[in-house]
């Protein structure tokens, strides 16, 4: 398990309590990846979380991120809505190891279910109250008005105030190459403050922050990698250094070899 020198960030490590888990025979805890996991010490900075499909990224995100407080469809600790409630009971069987110093700031990011978090502050902006509308907080322009790409980036540029823990299941979904280089600057930008990471991503581009840790799922257990290690790098590096090679052999009709 990776240790690091720096202080730690608002959550130290997550695990899964295995003597309390009722049958490994069974969802989730018959994923491969959660069948090995004892406990993942995370980066004060930035922790990805990366793998093939079905490896069980997204449910292990989820559980760190419920098991912390917040909606399971997204949002902040004060979003507390269900749409279709879907999550597995894994959180109920994680254990946090929270740091001493306590968040300003935090969001659970979610790009399958970000359209009814929109869709929450709309209905929340539609009733009277004290205060300002929640929209103004996301840059004051309804999120359902805009892009994919541009409601995501909008919510990590004005949402995203910094001194926060923000736990984020593919951020890169609805971005562009060049939007993703920019969510690393603003995440780096977010660490300059004190916050703190920990990323689901199968971009090579967004897994590419310099300083983290990398924690890879198999079907053999996880393991600490580089990103030159994972299979996004090896194979969009391949790819685009022998495209046409990769082409002719992914395009390649096999009645020509009979």
């Amino acid at each position: 398990m990776a240790r690091f020198a720096e202080p730690g960030g608002f959550v130290r490590s997550f695990g899964l309590d295995r003597e309390r888990v009722p049958s490994f025979r069974a969802y989730p805890f018959d994923i491969p990846a959660l069948r090995y996991l004892d406990r993942l010490e995370l980066h004060p900075k930035v922790t990805y979380i990366v793998g093939e499909n079905g490896m069980g990224k997204s449910t292990l995100l989820e559980a760190l991120a419920v098991a912390w407080g917040f909606n399971p469809e997204g949002g902040t600790v004060n979003f507390n809505f269900a749409t279709e409630p879907s999550h597995s009971p894994l959180h109920e069987y994680i254990r946090l190891v929270r740091g001493a110093r306590r968040p300003r700031d935090g969001f659970f990011f979610r790009a399958e279910s970000y359209y009814n978090v929109a869709s929450h502050i709309e209905a929340m902006d539609r009733e009277p109250g004290p205060g300002g509308k929640i929209i103004h907080s996301y840059g004051g322009k309804s999120l359902h008005a805009q892009s994919h790409g541009e409601a995501f980036f909008a919510t990590f540029l004005h949402r995203f105030r910094g001194d926060g823990l923000y736990v984020l299941d593919e951020p890169e979904a609805a971005l562009s190459p060049v939007r993703q280089m920019a969510l690393l600057a603003r995440m780096h930008d977010l660490v300059e403050t004190g916050s703190q990471f920990v990323v689901s991503t199968h971009s090579p581009i967004v897994m590419a922050y310099p300083d983290s840790v990398l924690y890879y799922l198999t079907p053999d257990g996880i393991d600490a990698r580089t990103l030159e290690e994972t299979d996004h790098y090896i194979v969009m590096k391949e790819f685009l250094s022998n495209k046409d090679r990769m082409l002719a052999e992914l395009l390649r009709d096999d009645s020509d070899t009979e």
